[in-house]
């Protein structure tokens, strides 16, 4: 969500990886202090698609249930809740112009209490955290740069230091589509202190991971913070995820974020239309120099399902639907479903919860695109785990049309085809595979 009107989102583990029985997707555990973040693309829930700002104790708790029981099998471990909890009058997809959020006096935002009551006295997230972690998934939550206006309107004090809200914050600095915040000038005494003391009190709830909006666009603008974010999430005793966004994140400045955040958006909020679908092929292209353990190129949420506050199900057509999550599986994005998972129909949940797919995205190395014509689209990738390759045919044309690859630089001719979506074998590859593809469709195949 990037605070546009309607379908935005929101954006955007940890952990030592222990692969799902049979799926090659990593459920990602707490680690041993050293240990790398996000080795896997991190898979879970977000609230955005389906709940905008308005989710609530009661719903999220529903949601992380439903989670646990059908996803986490699967790998999708990481549940989060997007932007304005702090909000106690947060609506739809639009912003209150003058929001009053919830905060301590030290002007880190809380949770609203009339949303989430389990917060009331100084408690926070801590125990709704602990309920989604006693559901074995990890907890994370959205959070805007800065600092709050309210926090600045009042000066409050910043912990541990002699300054004031005032002192920080930089009020040239705002979100062109969010009015929550300021930006804090990082040249300033305190500044740092203050992310310090936000990232504390979010790790003292157990929180896993941050969704950290407002900094990936004016990037160099906001370089300071993004590198105070990760200090400060580096001084608490916490593992935690940080999700840059929204995009475009700039290719040139891939160095600089994969060393400084786990996922960073590629683009603005993606939803279910085909022309943003279709975009997201040259960006996940122009980011694989960049794509590595630790560091994840994110083409944002699976707008699948039941979307915007249970007003609609997804646009994008089945065809669409399978390309969509076999790119997202090649190139490896992050899979953070947006859907409402009340509302999650068998269609979608096998679109979801094909291992073969699953183990694609979790479990491949040298994934790049290959030389097409135009019209269509190919991504080959190599198997962790054996001799085989991975080959992802794509469609992009409003006909069905075949397309065909040669596979002698992948593969030799007898190689063995399996569709990974049907799970059918399609005997040898001989010197080209070729598929018929529906209008907008993909098949991904297991070669070897």
């Amino acid at each position: 969500m990037t605070g546009k009107a309607m379908p935005i989102e929101r954006r955007s583990f940890l952990g030592a990886a222990a692969l799902v029985a049979g799926a090659g997707a990593s459920i990602l555990r707490a680690q041993p202090s050293g240990a790398m973040l996000a080795p896997t693309p991190p898979m879970g829930w977000n609230s955005w698609n389906s709940f905008a700002t308005t989710i609530t104790e009661a719903q999220a708790l529903e949601t992380a249930h439903i989670m646990a029981e059908r996803l986490l099998p699967f790998g999708y471990d990481v549940f989060t809740v997007d932007i304005q909890w702090y909000e106690p009058d947060a609506k739809s997809y639009d912003y209150n112009k003058n929001p009053i959020p919830q905060m301590d006096g030290y002007g880190r935002l809380l949770p609203a209490p009339n949303r989430f009551p389990s917060s009331t006295g100084g408690k926070g997230f801590a125990p709704l955290a602990d309920r989604v972690h006693a559901l074995g998934l990890k907890f994370g939550i959205h959070l805007m740069r800065g600092i709050p206006r309210l926090a600045v309107q009042k000066n409050l004090p910043v912990l541990g230091t002699s300054v004031r809200a005032a002192d920080i914050a930089d009020t040239t600095s705002i979100c062109a589509w969010n009015p929550d915040m300021y930006g804090v000038d990082m040249t300033k005494p305190g500044a740092q202190a203050y992310y310090d003391g936000v990232f504390a009190l979010y790790a003292s709830w157990g929180v896993d991971f941050i969704k950290m909006d407002d900094m990936s666009r004016p990037y160099a603008a906001h370089r300071p913070e993004i590198e105070a974010a990760h200090r400060a999430i580096g001084k608490t005793a916490r593992p935690i995820v940080l999700s840059l966004s929204p995009g475009e994140t700039p290719v040139a400045e891939g160095a600089h974020v994969g060393r400084y955040a786990q996922m960073w958006r590629i683009s603005d909020d993606f939803w279910d239309e085909w022309p943003l679908l279709e975009a997201q092929f040259a960006r996940l292209a122009n980011w694989a120099p960049y794509r590595r353990p630790g560091a994840w190129p994110d083409a944002d949420m699976l707008p699948l399902g039941r979307l915007a506050l249970g007003q609609r199900d997804t646009k994008f057509t089945p065809a669409e639907q399978q390309t969509l999550m076999t790119l997202w599986a090649i190139a490896r994005s992050p899979l953070i479903m947006g859907g409402d998972l009340r509302h999650l129909d068998e269609p979608t949940l096998a679109l979801l919860t094909n291992r073969a797919v699953i183990a694609v995205n979790q479990a491949s190395t040298d994934n790049r695109p290959l030389p097409m014509p135009e019209g269509a689209r190919a991504w080959s990738a190599r198997s962790e785990n054996d001799d085989s390759r991975y080959l992802a045919l794509f469609n992009l044309k409003h006909a069905p049309a075949e397309v065909s690859v040669p596979v002698g630089t992948l593969v030799g001719a007898r190689a063995k085809v399996r569709d990974l979506w049907t799970g059918a074998d399609l005997g040898q590859a001989g010197q080209r595979v070729t598929r018929m593809l529906p209008a907008h469709g993909a098949a991904l195949l297991r070669l070897g």
